[in-house]
C-alpha cells in the first residue's frame, strides 16, 4: 500500500468519523424535544377576611367563614416543543377580564403562551362572588388577589415541571347525576317569570311526584380521567371530569369548594398521596351540566346534614375515578397541540315593550332586593337592555396524545358534550365548562323552544338561540385541527 493511498485512506476515514459525529450531536439535539414534562400546584383562594359576598343564589348573601379551602388548581404539561397550563377554580363563575389578566401574567413569567392556557371554574355555589348574576354583589376587593393567585398558581406549576409519564382513561358513574329539566303530566301549570305562558318544562320539580312525566334531556355517566407521574411513578397529579352542576347541602353563611374540592381531598388518600413532594394535585373539573343535577327526580331521598352529600357523592365518583385510574397505562412522550378561536355570537336582548313591563314592575314594587321572581327577572330585563348586540366568546380544544379536550365559557348543557365526545376525531374527547369567562347557559334550539328557567333571559342567560350549534360546530372544528 502506499503512502499516498494511506493518506487519503486516513482522510475518508476522518471524513466519516465527523459525519458521524455531527449525526450523534444532532440526535442528541432531539433527545430533549422528545422528553415529556409536568408540573402541578394547588394555591389557596380563599379570602383572607370576611364577610364576603357569596355566589350562586337570586339573591344577596354574606358568608362569615369557610368551611373548607378555595384553590385554583394548576397543572403545566410540555411535550419539549409545546407548552399548556390547565387551571380550575373553585368558584361559581369568573369573567373572561379575570381569566386574561391571570394568564398575561403568567405568560410573562413563564414563556407560556395566552393562548396555550386552559382557566375555568369548577361551578361551586357557595365560593365568593366574582361575577354578578341576579342581586348578588360583586366583592370587588378580592378580584386583584384572585387574578394574582391564579397566575402565581401557574408559575408555580410551571417551576416544578419535571420529566413525566402521562396516560387517561374513562371511568362511569351513573348514580350521581339526574338530568333536572322534566316534562309533567298534562294538567300541571307551568309559570315563568314573564308570565308568556309557553314553558314546556320545569327545572326542578318535586322529586318522586305524580306530576313527573319524563325528563327532557339525557345525562352523561363518563369520569374521564388525565394522570401525569413522575418518570420513577411518583404521582404529580390528577384531572378528573364529571358533568355534575354541583352538590349543594352547604349552609348561607358559609364558602366551600362543594364536591370539587371534596373530591380532589379524597383521591389523594385513596392513592395513598396526600403526603407526596412536591404536593400531589387532583382536579375535579366541570363537564357539561347546565342541566345537570344531583337530586334523584325518580325516586325521592332523604335530606342530609350540611355538608354529607358532598362527602358522599364526592367518595362516590372518587371511587369510579380510582377504577379509571388504575387501568391507566402511561406513555413516556405524546404530542401536546392547542388551539384557541374567539367567535360572535348574538345577545337575545329585550324589546321596547318587555323593557317598558320590566319599568313598570319595579316601579311599583320599589327599590330591591326582591324576591318574587317577577321582580327579579325584570330587573335582569332592564340590565339585559344595556348589553352590546353580540359578544365575543373564546373557545379551545387541546390534544394530549389521542386525548381531546376542549372548553366553552357556559353552563354547557349535556346534549352538546355528548354530541361532541361522538363526533370527536380524537377519541376519548371531553368538555371543561365555565372556561375562559361566564356567558351564561348554553341550551340547544330544542331546549330553548321547551323553555324553562335555564332559557330565560338574564344575565345567567342571554346568547342567542343559535348559539349552540355555532359554539359545537366550531370545537369540532378546532378537533379536527388538533388531530391532526
Amino acid at each position: 500500500m502506499t503512502t499516498s493511498f494511506r493518506i487519503r485512506l486516513s482522510l475518508v476515514a476522518a471524513l466519516f468519523g465527523s459525519l458521524n459525529l455531527v449525526f450523534c450531536h444532532a440526535g442528541n439535539a432531539e433527545s430533549p424535544a422528545k422528553q415529556f414534562r409536568a408540573g402541578a400546584y394547588a394555591i389557596d383562594i380563599t379570602p383572607a377576611e370576611f364577610p364576603v359576598s357569596s355566589a350562586g343564589s337570586m339573591t344577596h348573601r354574606m358568608a362569615d367563614a369557610a368551611h373548607d379551602p378555595l384553590h385554583a388548581r394548576a397543572l403545566v404539561l410540555s411535550d419539549g416543543q409545546s407548552t399548556i397550563a390547565l387551571v380550575t377554580c373553585d368558584s361559581c363563575m369568573i369573567p373572561r377580564s379575570i381569566f386574561d389578566a391571570a394568564k398575561q401574567q403568567a405568560s410573562k413569567q413563564t414563556g407560556i403562551p395566552t393562548d396555550h392556557i386552559l382557566c375555568s371554574a369548577t361551578h361551586t355555589h357557595t365560593a365568593v362572588t366574582a361575577t354578578p348574576t341576579f342581586q348578588s354583589i360583586v366583592q370587588d376587593d378580592y378580584l386583584e388577589f384572585l387574578t394574582g393567585r391564579i397566575a402565581e398558581g401557574i408559575v408555580q406549576a410551571h417551576s416544578q415541571m419535571e420529566p413525566a409519564r402521562v396516560g387517561w382513561a374513562i371511568g362511569n358513574n351513573p348514580r350521581q347525576v339526574f338530568n333536572r329539566r322534566w316534562f309533567l303530566r298534562p294538567g300541571n301549570p307551568l309559570a315563568d317569570p314573564f308570565d308568556r305562558g309557553t314553558d314546556k318544562v320545569r327545572m326542578n320539580p318535586s322529586a318522586n311526584s305524580k306530576s313527573l312525566l319524563q325528563p327532557a334531556g339525557p345525562i352523561d355517566p363518563q369520569v374521564p380521567v388525565l394522570a401525569v407521574q413522575s418518570t420513577d411513578g411518583r404521582p404529580i397529579a390528577v384531572w378528573a371530569n364529571y358533568s355534575l352542576h354541583y352538590v349543594g347541602g352547604v349552609p348561607a353563611k358559609s364558602l366551600s369548594a362543594d364536591y370539587f374540592g371534596e373530591f380532589a381531598r379524597q383521591f389523594s388518600q385513596l392513592i395513598d398521596a396526600a403526603e407526596t413532594k412536591p404536593a400531589f394535585v387532583a382536579a375535579m373539573t366541570n363537564g357539561t351540566s347546565g342541566d345537570i343535577n344531583n337530586i334523584n327526580f325518580f325516586e325521592g331521598g332523604e335530606r342530609q346534614q350540611p355538608f354529607e352529600q358532598i362527602r358522599l357523592v364526592a367518595a362516590d365518583v372518587a371511587a369510579s375515578a380510582l377504577v379509571a385510574y388504575q387501568r391507566i397505562e402511561y406513555q413516556d412522550w405524546v404530542p401536546l397541540k392547542m388551539q384557541e378561536t374567539e367567535i360572535e355570537l348574538g345577545v337575545r336582548r329585550p324589546d321596547a315593550e318587555e323593557v317598558a313591563r320590566a319599568e313598570e314592575l319595579i316601579a311599583e314594587a320599589g327599590p330591591g332586593p326582591w324576591r318574587d321572581r317577577r321582580l327579579i327577572y325584570a330587573n335582569e330585563t332592564l340590565d339585559l337592555a344595556k348589553y352590546p348586540a353580540t359578544v365575543k366568546v373564546k373557545l379551545q380544544a387541546i390534544r394530549i396524545g389521542g386525548l381531546g379536550i376542549v372548553s366553552t365559557p357556559c353552563e354547557t348543557f349535556v346534549e352538546t358534550g355528548l354530541a361532541i365526545k361522538k363526533q370527536s376525531p380524537l377519541k376519548p374527547t371531553f368538555t371543561i365548562e365555565l372556561a375562559n369567562g361566564y356567558n351564561g347557559y348554553l341550551p340547544t334550539p330544542q331546549q330553548h323552544a321547551w323553555g324553562g328557567y335555564e332559557t330565560w333571559r338574564a344575565k345567567s342567560s342571554y346568547l342567542a338561540v343559535d348559539a349552540e350549534p355555532k359554539v359545537r360546530e366550531t370545537l369540532l372544528k378546532l378537533l379536527d385541527q388538533v388531530s391532526k
